[in-house]
């Protein structure tokens, strides 16, 4: 899939098939929307093309960075994405004009796929009934989708958050349909959990959504190998009273029987299900002694020996 930050250099299209959208999370309702839009260019051999905004343009945190994102729009299997900066000039853009100049002469759209709620254009004023009817005056079919429900609950990314912060990693997985994932940087440590026996990764996050704070049985994918691990959020609280440090809620994975090193590597950490909340130690000898609890009791939830 090639990516286009914005509107300069990109080639001619002939009617593609757009989607539209934030797609943040790439849920299962918007993956209905992805995998249809997909499907119809491939039949008709067009251009399959995802139009996406960052930041979100509703000023909310991103369940999912922007890479992370654009790898799970990758793997549907679309041709090109183009990424709008959702800037102030560009939210000043009529309603009109986006579909006009964005849709029409830039994109030379055959077909644009949206859900029955998206809006756009200034003050977000333009919704589905103005796009249909321009889809008619500028010759362009719409297809639209009615926002999915997981039983009476509207599915949308606002509410996976919510889960995902409450701790309710399950239904978020199920609404999702994949689990709950944090994709990050490896950083450097102080290195204290090498003494204690158990090497972690620590990890930057690229993303601003994150579990609750505790121990978790999760998988770890890097270099497109899938890894077992536990994995910890939170501050630290035993260190924290050993060395006299603040430390901020930090992200570290422990990789069972690996001995890269991947300073400066991405990491996507997938949240099997929580071990443990987390818990102050009175040293840091029964810290590792739990430590080695929590590694056996991953091993059983992921059904690996020892």
């Amino acid at each position: 899939m090639k990516v286009f930050f914005g509107f300069r250099n990109l080639p001619k299209f002939n009617k593609p098939v757009v989607a539209l959208g934030v797609f943040d999370g790439v849920h299962i309702g918007h993956r209905i929307i992805l995998k249809a839009a997909s499907k119809l260019a491939r039949r008709y051999n067009r251009k399959s093309i995802v139009v996406t905004f960052y930041p979100h343009p509703q000023k909310q945190q991103s369940l999912y960075s922007l890479a992370h994102r654009l790898k799970l729009i990758k793997e549907i299997g679309f041709d090109v994405c183009i990424v709008i900066k959702f800037s102030p000039q560009f939210a000043k853009i009529s309603s009109k004009n986006f579909v006009k100049k964005i849709l029409v002469d830039r994109l030379n759209a055959g077909y644009v796929f949206v859900g029955n709620n998206f809006r756009f254009g200034k003050l977000a004023s333009g919704d589905l009934g103005l796009l249909k009817k321009m889809s008619e005056e500028l010759g362009f079919k719409l297809k639209n989708f009615a926002v999915k429900k997981s039983g009476r609950q509207e599915i949308s990314s606002t509410y996976i958050r919510k889960l995902i912060t409450e701790g309710r990693l399950r239904q978020a997985q199920v609404l999702l349909a994949s689990p709950v994932t944090v994709l990050g940087t490896v950083i450097k440590g102080i290195s204290l959990a090498s003494k204690l026996g158990y090497p972690t990764a620590n990890i930057n996050p690229h993303h601003e959504i994150l579990p609750p704070s505790g121990v978790y049985a999760v998988k770890v994918v890097f270099n497109n190998r899938i890894y077992n691990g536990v994995c910890n959020i939170g501050k630290k609280p035993t260190i924290l009273v050993n060395n006299s440090l603040p430390l901020d809620k930090h992200v570290e994975v422990h990789i069972f029987n690996f001995g890269k090193n991947i300073y400066g590597k991405d990491l996507q950490i997938r949240f099997i299900a929580k071990i443990r909340s987390e818990k102050k130690f009175s040293s840091l000898k029964d810290l590792s002694f739990q430590i080695g609890k929590d590694v056996l009791k991953a091993r059983k939830i992921l059904q690996i020996s020892a």
